[in-house]
């Protein structure tokens, strides 16, 4: 925690306002909390989660743009600035400003893997957020009213929470802008998070997600062959995760996908070694000769 309050507090912007919740944690963190005294405003109480917790803190924010951070991640110095300097005179009609996001993975208390997300510029913002690019929570700078006008953060879902509320906003219609610039870091200390301990889970929350989007978009008659790739290669991507866990299950997503015309065999998750057995023999069995080369 200390390293996120310290990056909150280091930014560049003027007037920035800190606000701590500690949401039950048992790891001494009321104790981090304390030693920063009055340089930042702080709630300690019980347990009640990611989206309730989010949602307080917008209650509390007094300023015009709204900045998330998870306690295990850190923000860089200027990323806030970089942000709202990228809008230039169009800042004042901009609800969000979204941007690639930096991953760390720790083991063994150093940084063993470092990269930069891919967000694509040249692709509409709905087919960005098909393919998962747009919403990682610390990466997007909110204005506070704009978050309030569509109900805040969801409190009854239990992950891939950052695209539930990014898919309302612009489902409402909320202007977001693309700044190049990552500053947001976003570190993997272990698989206990939210979107990795239980992977059935986060594939039927995205499923559910992507066809909400699917279906908004076909009412109004912009659904294109473009945001139809983008989300068949989601579905084929989720059902070969589902694979490495259950592949009979698996093979039922599969068959249900494809049923509705929803899948497609492409992207990094299809090298030509598994399409050419995708094609010739199948799903199922192209899965077990990708289990049998990797010897699991």
């Amino acid at each position: 925690m200390a390293v996120a309050v310290e990056s909150a507090l280091g930014h560049t912007c003027d007037s920035v306002e800190v606000i701590v919740i500690d949401d039950g944690s048992t790891d001494g963190s009321p104790e981090v909390i304390q030693a920063y005294g009055d340089r930042i405003r702080s709630v300690c109480r019980q347990n009640r989660g990611g989206n309730p917790t989010r949602n307080e803190l917008l209650a509390m924010a007094t300023g015009e743009w709204v900045q998330f951070l998870d306690a295990d991640d850190y923000l860089q110095p200027e990323k806030v600035a970089n942000q709202l300097n990228s809008t230039g005179q169009a800042c004042g009609t901009v609800d969000a400003i979204y941007s690639p996001h930096i991953t760390e993975v720790w083991r063994d208390g150093r940084v063993v893997e470092q990269s930069t997300s891919v967000i694509d510029s040249a692709m509409s913002l709905e087919e960005q957020w098909i393919r998962w690019q747009v919403a990682q929570t610390g990466a997007v700078l909110w204005r506070r009213e704009s978050l309030l006008a569509i109900g805040g953060w969801n409190e009854a879902y239990p992950c891939c929470q950052d695209n539930e509320v990014t898919l309302r906003a612009i489902q409402h219609g909320l202007k977001f802008h693309f700044c190049p610039d990552a500053g947001a870091v976003y570190r993997i200390w272990s698989q206990a998070t939210v979107c990795r301990k239980d992977p059935f889970r986060v594939i039927e929350k995205k499923t559910h997600l992507i066809d909400q989007m699917k279906n908004w978009l076909q009412q109004q008659n912009r659904w294109t062959p473009a945001l139809a790739a983008a989300a068949g290669q989601a579905f084929f991507e989720m059902s070969r995760t589902m694979a490495a866990y259950d592949l009979p299950l698996a093979v039922d997503y599969q068959q249900e996908r494809r049923k509705i015309g929803d899948y497609q065999v492409c992207g990094p998750a299809a090298p030509l070694s598994y399409r050419v057995m995708h094609r010739v023999a199948g799903f199922e069995l192209a899965e077990r000769v990708a289990r049998w080369r990797r010897g699991s």
